[in-house]
């Protein structure tokens, strides 16, 4: 069984490491403090974009949501807020470790496309589960020395299904 906190990247594997470190350690520790400050140097601002899947597997339905990082950054806090007003039946940054997955890391000179996917939820009081599945494809670049978030295809369903 995976230990959901631990990077599965060796140190010896320092670009994929930092990688994982930036996409779970960071963005979850972040969210969770709804502190955007802890990740805004984890992007490239010049030429973001991010695609909002809808969580529809067909590309005719996905929407550029996120045409730069300021509209980005303006919903993912947006959505940390909200959900830091939600009350839990379990610990949250446990349940967001827990269904998040990220294993594939594709590098190719100072680009990588990056896969992360969330599956499972998060216990609410009343019994129910707070959904998390989807996934998102990351694309970062090497710049002056760090890895970062150049734009994403988001809110994609996990898995995707058939058209």
């Amino acid at each position: 069984m995976r230990d959901p906190f631990k990077n599965p990247f060796p140190a010896s594997d320092a670009a994929r490491s930092s990688i994982w470190d930036m996409l779970v350690l960071r963005d979850i520790d972040a969210f969770l403090a709804a502190d955007w400050s802890m990740v805004e140097d984890d992007f490239i601002a010049e030429g973001f974009i991010g695609v909002n899947g809808q969580k529809d597997s067909n590309p005719d339905n996905w929407r550029l949501s996120f045409p730069d990082l300021p509209s980005y950054r303006d919903e993912w806090l947006r959505q940390a807020r909200d959900f830091a007003q939600q009350t839990f039946a379990e610990d949250a940054r446990t349940a967001i470790f827990t269904t998040t997955t990220l294993e594939s890391i594709e590098i190719e000179g100072n680009t990588a496309l990056v896969r992360k996917k969330f599956d499972g939820g998060i216990k609410k009081p009343d019994g129910t589960l707070d959904v998390m599945q989807w996934q998102t494809l990351y694309y970062c670049r090497l710049q002056d020395g760090r890895w970062k978030i150049s734009g994403f295809t988001g809110y994609l369903p996990n898995p995707m299904g058939k058209l």
